[in-house]
């Protein structure tokens, strides 16, 4: 199994202004690639705070939202599911149901939790040409993690794609 996190970000490491700040600030090659690559994965994880910032469960992939009031395994509706789950049982349970690759998409605090247990295997960030000055960044609290640089790409007309695996 090989957990990606998943991330936009501004140029000075700002995933969004605030906790409730919507993920509309990025250019379309940016959502295409995200699409993308969760509908590859089929399955996404979230934290409730982030997974609430969406328009709803997005189609063609599960979505699974980490929260500390959901029971185990609580199936809420065709492809969403809440769960209290540590993140290490969560990839137990996701491989045992056939993913190999799922998508971890934020937010911060859920990011640290998987990171804490140096479960990520690799980071794929796209960098957009934004400016928060303060914010929400990829972990929180901070976390120490040494990344090897695979690939960088531009996507769209002003974003780059930066592939990192984690060093372990």
């Amino acid at each position: 199994m090989k957990l990606t996190l998943l991330m936009a970000q501004t140029l000075d490491g700002r995933t969004a202004k605030s906790a409730d700040h919507f993920p509309d600030w990025t250019e379309p090659a940016d959502k295409k690639l995200f699409m993308t690559r969760t509908k590859e994965s089929g399955v996404m994880i979230f934290g409730r705070t982030t997974f609430e910032t969406l328009p709803g469960v997005l189609p063609g992939r599960l979505t699974v939202v980490l929260s500390r009031n959901a029971g185990e395994w609580e199936a809420r509706e065709e492809n969403l599911v809440f769960t209290s789950l540590k993140p290490a049982e969560l990839l137990k349970k996701l491989e045992s149901l056939g993913f190999e690759n799922p998508i971890l998409a934020g937010g911060a605090t859920v990011n640290t939790l998987f990171a804490q247990e140096n479960l990520i295997d690799e980071i794929l960030v796209t960098v957009s040409p934004k400016i928060f000055g303060d914010g929400l960044g990829l972990f929180a609290p901070e976390i120490s993690l040494d990344l090897q640089l695979e690939k960088m790409e531009k996507i769209g007309e002003q974003t780059l794609a930066l592939l990192y695996t984690v060093k372990k």
